[in-house]
């Protein structure tokens, strides 16, 4: 009988190990993908694609046992050598190799050029080839700052007392209203895709007081926008005993200050290659909805058209004023008119056209929409009835507040989005690993 008692540690090394200034001069092994061969005669550079990126690998010729003419691209193999110093190479060491074995081989030809240093092909291309293009280091750098983003999500508010939660995806109605609403068959019964965990936040609110959850919402807009997704991800908390809804921005600003520390720690590499400058999270304006209407009207000349609402072209020059007046690269816009925010949103007492909310511009971008809630069951159910709204699937829900719950507020953060700004891409599908959108179902 054998017994397993836990991971069991492997010869290989991966490049972090590798880059250890007291291995060098040591035999080492490692293993990855063949990412590139340069073949100058009686030496061959052999770069391997590893996890956390790329080894330089050197064959001189009757040393190794393991021809370099056996190797072609995207080979997966395991290479044993003296490991050395040599500034020319990547990360400033690479392997002398004596021995080797290939893994595995390919049986066609990539379909993209993922060794070059930049793909030079259309976003069509790499979406039909996502798997393929994103072993490209710089494609593939994209999705390790996203990862940095949900990991400074998610340590930033563990710290704070927040506890994470997983909510259904399938619902009897939608939380946000409207008709952007996916419906499907439900065992002979309607059913919706969430279009946001509202609901189970705040209900969730009553028992562990701050809760938070990274996961999937669907939204079925015929949008075809570089901005826009039908699946994407959100970030979002909702935080209980709160004062005003200040502590809800307030909170946003401590993640994005984490957030940002992180990346400069652990994600320096990803943002060398990408050549990303971050942001300034030092301090963030606030400046009313009705105001930063105002503002960009009198500097741009642009004449207001929607004054319940800001157009993509208001947040961009929303986002520049306030980069040019005081070199901020975020700016938190509030108090947007009742009538453009869901039924649970808090009404400004001291105007209740008004709401105690508020939205996120990145570089001129909505990234974030947030607020303090609606607590008194009264007063919710009065709202609801005043939109011409039914109360029926909202019964549960409901009985939270029927039954009391704090004063309270949260948000709800767009993960590709915020990416996107944060890597300089102009098109959310760059930063997304497989986009949902009005014609794409594959891959």
């Amino acid at each position: 009988m054998e017994f397993l008692t836990g991971i069991t540690e492997k010869e290989t090394l991966q490049l972090e190990e590798l880059c250890d200034p007291r291995r060098i001069g040591t035999e080492v092994k490692t293993d990855g993908f063949v990412h590139s061969i340069r073949d100058m005669g009686e030496v061959t550079f052999v770069v391997l694609r590893e996890r956390s990126g790329l080894i330089q690998c050197v064959f001189e010729e009757g040393v190794s046992a393991l021809s370099p003419k056996e190797l072609r691209e995207s080979q997966t193999v395991r290479l044993c050598g003296m490991l050395q110093a040599d500034e020319r190479a990547p990360h400033g060491v690479e392997i002398r190799v004596k021995s080797g074995e290939i893994l595995t081989s390919p049986y066609a030809p990539l379909p993209l050029p993922v060794g070059k240093w930049k793909l030079n092909t259309s976003l069509e291309a790499k979406l039909d080839n996502r798997s393929i293009a994103l072993r490209n280091v710089r494609e593939r750098a994209k999705f390790r700052i996203q990862e940095g983003i949900i990991r400074g999500f998610r340590d930033f508010l563990y710290s704070r007392q927040f506890t994470e939660i997983h909510t259904p995806k399938i619902g009897a109605k939608g939380a946000e209203g409207g008709s952007n609403i996916f419906k499907l068959d439900y065992f002979h019964k309607t059913a919706v895709l969430a279009q946001s965990p509202q609901f189970y936040k705040q209900m969730m609110v009553g028992v562990f007081d701050r809760v938070f959850e990274t996961a999937p919402v669907f939204r079925a807009e015929k949008h075809n926008t570089k901005r826009h997704l039908n699946e994407y991800t959100s970030l979002d908390f909702e935080m209980g005993y709160i004062d005003s809804f200040t502590d809800i921005m307030e909170m946003e600003t401590g993640f994005l200050k984490y957030m940002v520390r992180l990346l400069e720690k652990e994600y320096a590499s990803e943002l060398r290659i990408l050549g990303i400058t971050l942001p300034d999270v030092r301090r963030i304006p606030m400046v009313r909805f009705d105001e930063a209407k105002r503002l960009v009207s009198e500097k741009y000349g642009r004449k207001m058209k929607n004054p319940y609402d800001l157009e993509p072209e208001e947040e961009v020059l929303i986002g520049r004023y306030f980069q040019e007046e005081y070199g901020a690269d975020f700016v938190f816009v509030t108090h947007y008119p009742s009538r453009k925010r869901p039924f649970y949103a808090m009404d400004d007492p001291e105007d209740p056209a008004y709401t105690l909310s508020f939205d996120l511009l990145f570089h001129g971008l909505e990234i974030t929409t947030g607020g303090q809630r609606i607590h008194d069951y009264r007063m919710l159910r009065e709202k609801i009835a005043a939109r011409g709204m039914s109360e029926e699937g909202m019964e549960q829900y409901l009985d939270t507040f029927r039954y009391g719950i704090p004063p309270h507020g949260g948000l709800g953060i767009g993960l590709e989005r915020l990416t996107m700004k944060l890597v300089g891409e102009d098109n959310v599908r760059e930063t997304t690993l497989f986009p949902r959108d009005l014609s794409r179902l594959e891959p």
